[in-house]
């Protein structure tokens, strides 16, 4: 794998830089946000619309923005972008400064507005690549760099998630997790794992305070998406619990961070190797 910042220059000569001239550059912010989420065709419409609202429920409530108002500079830039396959990546939402309640009120009105996206495959290695690459990219200077990064499988497509994790951890981005484990008990997709908060916190997750907050029922998305983004805004280090684990925890067993591919293997031609 090529390493995060090869890629930047080859993308930034080819493209430029998008989104910069709506911003001044270097405007400070104490979170630079990327909020990378799942639309694999793994997840129905229900569940997408779930995870959807739950953003968008977060950026309208009071606690969020008074998480973003007690910062040292008061604002934080965020994007939002959707991804599935190793190609499959889309921006939703360029790079937002929210400063205000009105800015927050702003952002979820276009996010509840815009379309939700489907696409095969579940790249999380293409998906945090890309991630990384709108992190150094964009106009803002923020004093932490964190992906959020939600899904409900694992990576099979693309390189493997924990370079592509790596990759990100070493330039001092932080990678945050909600796994998605609604069919835990009776997976009905063939590269469904009920063991997905295990992989999340052994490959998925990484950096300094790094967490994730398992989904396990569709009345939890709303609380969960906001406790999420508290923490994260707030720089609080959590502490272990059922429903929330740090990067630095085990999670009881160790986790085959190729079971994804595995399984894609498996299913195209009986390979089990």
């Amino acid at each position: 794998m090529r390493s995060l910042s090869r890629l930047l220059l080859i993308v930034s000569l080819a493209v430029g830089i998008g989104g910069a001239a709506s911003a001044q550059t270097g405007t400070s912010v104490d979170l630079e946000l990327v909020l990378a989420v799942d639309v694999s065709l793994s997840m129905d419409m229900d569940e997408q619309r779930l995870q959807r609202d739950g953003y968008i429920a977060a950026f309208r409530d009071v606690e969020v923005w008074n998480a973003i108002a007690a910062g040292a500079n008061g604002r934080i830039a965020v994007t939002y972008v959707e991804w599935a396959g190793q190609v499959n990546q889309q921006t939703v939402l360029p790079w937002t400064l929210i400063d205000s309640p009105a800015a927050a009120q702003a952002f979820s009105d276009r996010l509840e507005a815009a379309p939700i996206s489907r696409a095969r495959m579940t790249s999380i290695s293409g998906a945090l690549t890309f991630s990384g690459r709108q992190l150094e990219s964009n106009p803002y200077k923020g004093t932490r760099r964190v992906v959020d990064i939600s899904g409900d499988g694992p990576n099979n497509s693309g390189p493997p998630v924990q370079e592509a994790r790596d990759e990100l951890v070493s330039i001092g981005i932080v990678i945050n997790g909600l796994p998605i484990l609604l069919k835990r008990d009776q997976p009905s997709g063939f590269f469904d794992i009920n063991n997905l908060d295990g992989y999340y916190t052994n490959c998925v997750i990484g950096g300094a305070g790094a967490f994730m907050i398992p989904v396990r029922e569709r009345s939890e998305f709303r609380s969960a998406t906001r406790r999420k983004l508290i923490l994260e805004i707030s720089d609080l280090v959590p502490e272990q619990s059922a429903r929330l684990i740090p990067a630095q925890a085990s999670a009881g067993e160790p986790s085959d961070c190729m079971i994804g591919e595995r399984m894609w293997r498996l299913y195209m031609d009986g390979s089990r190797q």
